[in-house]
């Protein structure tokens, strides 16, 4: 309802609406109405119940007045008009109780304002020009006052190699250990499993979310989002398997355009497809995470997640983390999978399945459950260095370009057995 101003938002909306309980308030509205240059018949018969019927099937506008003098449970009434309001909407609400308390609690609620009966045509005349004064000084969007934002994407080149065991890792020790607010988005919908780390029901927030788009502002986050912590909200789903994916998504560009807003920092645990199907998702995106495993699948996969986000995403700081590694175990070397993807492996997570098992008997994320274990104090390595991008240091700068993949690494040669290509010697001079 009352969320940041937006531009264009208000663009294709009614100026102003109101659904009043009594004829004598409407009297007193309906001539200011005209002053302020609007169409009296949009002041409606009728209170807050009649605006959730008309607002649920027609668009929201600019300004809201609703009378709240006909509901029993007011704060309870609000939320049912949130769920039916566009972003941007600025409501102002009238009624009869004159309850302080009741005032801070609409306030808190999103309301703009909130008038007394009986009404003055001076009191809805101040009410109405401060209304519009939240369109006409926008503050949401002022560069010398923007707060510091760093999103981070997590992406694992093959399932099962850690990624989501990572991101919740990352999202967790950023809003204990460095006490930022953190938005953890998980975007795997069906199958996700970023709540289950954190010992919580994912509720229906983003499965709402992508089903209406058009509703996602501050407040929905607010209320659609699950706390994990003081510090730490999750946004995840269980959706059904016979619930096909139908989003064109719209709503995951405004939710990380709200995360912004309200968070200095965004985990979003990103699956492969995701990726492919909406790539917009990293268009504001500071670093990106290729979770790999030192296998060939996983080295051709690096190969090409990483040329993508070169040509597509040129903006980003991308980190390659090596998880699960297990020296001696490994399919292969770190010098050829470093000499395949023509770049060095940032970070080397060890394999420790006991502080994995420990983790999920904890029903806590993996760093939180194993601060003292190897793969735990790599993991908080990672969240530091992901920090630092917040004062501008570029966290990749020292990874130069090796030869080319042919030269130091033969895929077709490895997928028939032998571990490094034989070199040719060049043919003699004649």
């Amino acid at each position: 309802m009352n969320a940041p101003w937006k531009p264009g938002v208000q663009g294709n909306r009614d100026p102003f609406a109101a659904f009043i309980c009594d004829d004598a308030a409407l009297d007193v509205l309906r001539p200011v109405v005209i002053e302020m240059g609007w169409q009296p018949e949009k002041c409606n018969k009728g209170g807050l119940r009649n605006a959730v019927q008309s607002l649920s099937i027609s668009a929201s506008p600019n300004i809201l007045m609703v009378d709240l003098s006909e509901s029993g449970d007011p704060l309870n009434d609000i939320n049912a008009l949130a769920e039916v309001c566009e972003p941007g909407t600025v409501v102002v609400a009238i009624g009869q109780v004159n309850d302080v308390r009741l005032y801070r609690d609409l306030l808190a609620s999103g309301i703009h304002d909130y008038l007394l009966k009986p009404l003055s045509p001076s009191q809805v005349r101040d009410a109405l020009v401060n209304a519009q004064a939240v369109f006409a000084n926008p503050k949401s969007h002022d560069p010398a006052v923007a707060k510091k934002h760093i999103s981070t994407a997590v992406i694992g080149t093959r399932g099962g190699v850690g990624a989501s065991t990572i991101a919740t890792s990352l999202a967790w020790l950023f809003s204990s250990d460095e006490k930022s607010p953190t938005a953890l988005l998980d975007l795997d919908v069906h199958f996700g499993t970023g709540a289950l780390a954190l010992d919580l029901e994912p509720g229906r927030g983003l499965t709402d979310a992508i089903e209406n788009p058009g509703r996602i502002d501050g407040l929905f986050i607010e209320r659609a989002m699950i706390r994990a912590n003081d510090h730490l909200a999750i946004l995840s789903a269980e959706a059904p398997m016979n619930s096909p994916l139908m989003t064109d998504g719209a709503a995951f560009i405004q939710l990380e355009e709200e995360f912004r807003q309200a968070f200095e920092m965004t985990v979003i645990d990103l699956p492969r497809n995701m990726l492919i199907n909406f790539p917009n998702l990293l268009a504001d995106v500071n670093v990106v995470l290729v979770v790999v495993e030192m296998t060939l699948a996983s080295a051709r996969d690096a190969i090409r997640i990483l040329s993508w986000l070169k040509s597509n995403a040129a903006h980003v700081q991308p980190l390659v983390i090596a998880n699960k590694v297990q020296p001696g175990v490994a399919e292969i070397s770190k010098a050829d999978f470093e000499a395949s993807i023509e770049r060095k492996i940032n970070f080397t997570i060890p394999y420790d399945v006991k502080a994995a098992t420990n983790a999920a008997k904890l029903g806590q994320t993996f760093a939180d459950a194993n601060r003292s274990a190897k793969a735990g104090v790599a993991i908080r390595d990672i969240a530091k260095s992901i920090m630092n991008v917040g004062d501008g240091e570029v966290i990749d700068a020292a990874i130069k370009p090796k030869s080319s993949l042919l030269g130091k690494f033969d895929l077709k040669s490895m997928l028939s057995g032998s571990k490094k290509a034989k070199e040719v010697p060049a043919p003699a001079q004649a």
